[in-house]
């Protein structure tokens, strides 16, 4: 009797044994199964802001191409301007309506931006070899009209300038810094956009994608 109560025991013991190998098993299955639900759901959750976050830079008109180049602003109506005309005393304004029809550059410097003291000679002797071509825009931004006079002069602009001294014109157009230079099609909307100075590579370019469907 004895001896059959500790086969007993040694029985209910093992029959404990397996009972927690089983729950031990039952429970690894349980976390193993847990920790694939948390993957799948940080993936689904990564997916949902990858697509957020594109569907922002959308919305706020940067469009980037599927093979991996530069993004370039989303085409979008130009803001209206009318400005005073630089080296007029007799109240002309410059419009950006005057150039209905035409595909335009509008190029923003001043007087006191070092960079612009480079592109200037360089965007007033491409205005003289593209004239016929399109029409080109200075904006001259923050500064004073005898600066602004001199600067022009200095450099041989001869294509118009309108004074912007409160910066209102550069703030539509959501200028941070200067120089920045703006392409426009026929229609009046913004093609492509160059920060800092520009090449005589960014000036084609640029007019290329103004000029594109005529």
């Amino acid at each position: 009797m004895a001896q059959a109560r500790r086969i007993r025991r040694g029985g209910a013991e093992g029959d404990d044994g397996e009972v927690k190998r089983s729950m031990g098993q039952l429970t690894w299955k349980g976390a193993a199964r847990e920790v694939g639900r948390t993957a799948l759901r940080h993936k689904v959750l990564s997916a949902v802001i990858a697509v957020c976050v594109a569907g922002s830079l959308t919305a706020i008109g940067v469009i980037g191409s599927a093979s991996g180049q530069p993004a370039r602003p989303a085409v979008v109506a130009a803001p209206a301007f009318s400005l005073p005309l630089l080296g007029d005393d007799s109240g002309q304004q410059i419009t950006l309506s005057k150039y209905r029809g035409q595909p335009v550059i509008v190029n923003f410097f001043a007087s006191w931006c070092v960079p612009c003291k480079v592109e200037t000679p360089l965007l007033a002797s491409f205005y003289r070899g593209e004239k016929g071509k399109m029409a080109l825009v200075g904006m001259d931004e923050n500064d004073t009209v005898a600066n602004a006079t001199a600067f022009t002069r200095a450099n041989s602009v001869s294509y118009p300038v309108g004074w912007d001294p409160h910066f209102g014109v550069g703030t539509a157009y959501g200028v941070s810094a200067l120089p920045q230079t703006f392409f426009l099609n026929a229609r009046h909307q913004i093609v492509d956009r160059v920060f800092g100075k520009v090449t005589l590579a960014d000036l084609h370019k640029g007019m290329a994608l103004a000029t594109a469907g005529g």
